[in-house]
């Protein structure tokens, strides 16, 4: 197993795990517990591969990516109980995927078009869809919409990883540097609230308002 290749399976697994907390937190039984890890762990990647013509996408060629998925949510099924504050995990989790998940797609993106620009997309794509979809069917408050910094963390590990790999660097240098940074921004978001300035001239109007 390659390097990027133990990242993937890392980003699918801890983000199946934030979908399978998720689903503890709405009291789902196991098949909304699968569900969700596998939408969580897959969406991403999922995504980017469809955008970068990847096909048949990662996990219908590699079908363990599922099993992983299916594991991971049957193990927070019966565990998820013993964690006093879930959401709080799931947000660290979510910051653990989103850095790995980051250099991978941002890896896979420079391998098969070449463009830094284009893996920076995709590495940012690959680390927050499947957190957004997850907040979306889960009703939980988007990581999306929350104050502190998200997104930019995402760009940050890929840019960094991108950054590193065009200096050179050997793969594994440029990989932990792009996780690191982004974890460090993300983790730095959550612990202390770090966040840019928010739009504030001129907020929207109720839309009874506008009607």
């Amino acid at each position: 197993m390659t390097l990027l290749d133990a990242l993937d399976y890392a980003g699918v697994a801890v983000f199946a795990a934030t979908g399978a907390l998720a689903a503890s937190r709405k009291q789902l039984d196991m098949i909304g517990f699968i569900f969700l890890a596998a939408v969580t762990g897959i969406g991403g990647g999922t995504f980017r591969d469809i955008v970068l013509g990847a096909t048949p996408v990662f996990w219908v060629q590699e079908p363990e990516y599922l099993m992983v998925c299916v594991a991971v949510a049957v193990a927070v099924y019966f565990t998820a109980h013993l964690v006093e504050s879930r959401y709080r995990l799931l947000l660290w989790l979510d910051a653990i995927g989103l850095s790995a998940y980051s250099v991978m797609g941002a890896a896979k993106g420079l391998a098969l078009t070449g463009s830094p620009v284009v893996a920076l997309v995709t590495g940012m794509m690959t680390a927050t869809l499947g957190g957004i979809l997850r907040d979306l069917l889960s009703g939980e408050p988007s990581v999306l919409m929350r104050p502190e910094i998200y997104v930019s963390a995402a760009l940050a590990g890929a840019g960094g990883f991108i950054a590193a790999s065009l200096i050179g660097a050997p793969l594994l240098a440029a990989s932990l540097a792009g996780v690191i940074l982004a974890f460090a921004v993300r983790g730095g978001a959550i612990r202390y609230g770090w966040a840019f300035r928010p739009y504030k001239p001129r907020p929207g109007r109720p839309p009874e308002d506008v009607m």
